[in-house]
């Protein structure tokens, strides 16, 4: 008989210290950041990640078919949110995107990345097989995905916006639907852009003219990926060392703490560092694969593998972002970027994961999760 409490042998240690790892790290990198404090930054964030690890293993407890009962219920209530924000929403930087709580700035687009997934999922967990390469099985997803994109999309958060509709796209790729449809949108999505460019905010125009020639301007708008290309390379492979970066220190980067923080991690522990931090991102990534691949419940395993693709997309588009290889669009790195948004959004994403992790293990009476 074991000493230890069943409720804790269930919970998934394995992936639990993996979080904690990748956590523990950016608090570090965040200290560093601060010239060796642990305020305002690092502490803050340690603070987060314990209160967002509890609410994660809470979610983890509750049974998927609550997830999927009330998927539809809950985009409702963000949609609606989302329209309030129109109405009544606080504008700071030129965007409008939260609504003042008094106590808080809710954030509602936040919340539509991994409830897009949920309720697309549970749509095409109700559709009937023989339905699925039929028209009745394209236009209400797209419309589940098209009305928060675009109310995202006007605030303006193109970032967020990108995050929504890759989520939703993602969960009817995976639901089966024919590879020749997504072939031709994106073929139409290219011969469009030209156009779309022509809609975008003068800001947003600039982020896509300097990803395509960041040199033209590097003292102006191409200053935020010319030093961190700069900040990447300085670290060379082992990188300057602890509390040594100069980028960062000497406030060349910007938003070194945030959407830049991989260029501050760099330039101080290297392409060592980096690929030991894209290692446990992989790991992570894997888990939450496994997790659908194991599921044998049709919401259960989109709802898995499209939340695991969300933070995928975190992932990507960050690291191409701060190397050059894709516009600037503001989108935070899990657990390492300063911000509580983005770590509520990754740990939501999580706790649902485990929930389906843990409803499979004790399906098939594998024991403990991993």
């Amino acid at each position: 008989m074991s000493i230890i409490p069943q409720p804790l042998t269930e919970f998934p240690w394995r992936i639990l210290a993996l979080l904690l790892a990748i956590a523990g790290f950016g608090t570090i990198v965040l200290y560093s950041a601060a010239s060796g404090n642990i305020f305002p930054w690092a502490a803050m964030q340690a603070v987060r990640f314990c209160i967002f690890s509890a609410m994660a293993l809470t979610l983890s407890r509750i049974p998927v078919e609550i997830f999927a009962r009330f998927a539809f219920p809950a985009y409702g209530a963000v949609l609606a949110s989302l329209f309030l924000v129109e109405l009544i929403g606080g504008v700071a930087g030129g965007s409008q995107r939260w609504i003042n709580l008094g106590f808080m700035q809710l954030q509602p687009s936040e919340f539509m990345k991994p409830i897009i997934v949920l309720t697309v999922a549970r749509f095409y967990a109700m559709l009937p097989v023989g339905e699925i390469r039929r028209w009745n099985a394209i236009w209400p997803a797209l419309v589940l995905i098209g009305l928060p994109w675009a109310l995202v999309l006007i605030q303006p958060d193109l970032g967020t916006a990108t995050m929504i509709a890759a989520g939703g796209v993602t969960v009817m790729f995976l639901a089966g639907l024919p590879l020749r449809l997504f072939i031709g949108t994106g073929l139409l999505v290219a011969s469009a852009i030209p156009i779309a460019f022509s809609f975008l905010h003068d800001y947003q125009k600039n982020r896509v003219l300097i990803f395509l020639d960041p040199e033209s301007d590097p003292l102006g708008a191409g200053y935020h990926i010319s030093q961190s290309k700069i900040a990447i390379g300085s670290g060379g492979f082992w990188g300057k060392g602890f509390l040594q970066g100069t980028q960062s220190h000497l406030d060349y980067l910007p938003e070194g703490h945030t959407d830049f923080v991989f260029a501050t991690m760099a330039e101080e522990w290297g392409l060592l560092g980096g690929a030991l931090l894209i290692l446990a991102f992989m790991l992570l990534f894997r888990w939450g694969i496994r997790v659908a691949m194991r599921s044998q419940d049709k919401f259960a395993r989109l709802a898995a593998a499209g939340l695991t693709t969300t933070i995928f997309f975190y992932v990507a588009i960050n690291l191409m972002m701060v190397m050059g290889l894709a516009p600037v669009v503001g989108i935070p790195l899990p657990f390492m970027s300063y911000g509580g948004s983005s770590m509520l959004t990754v740990m939501l994403c999580i706790g649902v994961i485990m929930a389906i992790d843990r409803a499979s293990k004790r399906r098939t009476g594998t024991g403990n999760w991993a």
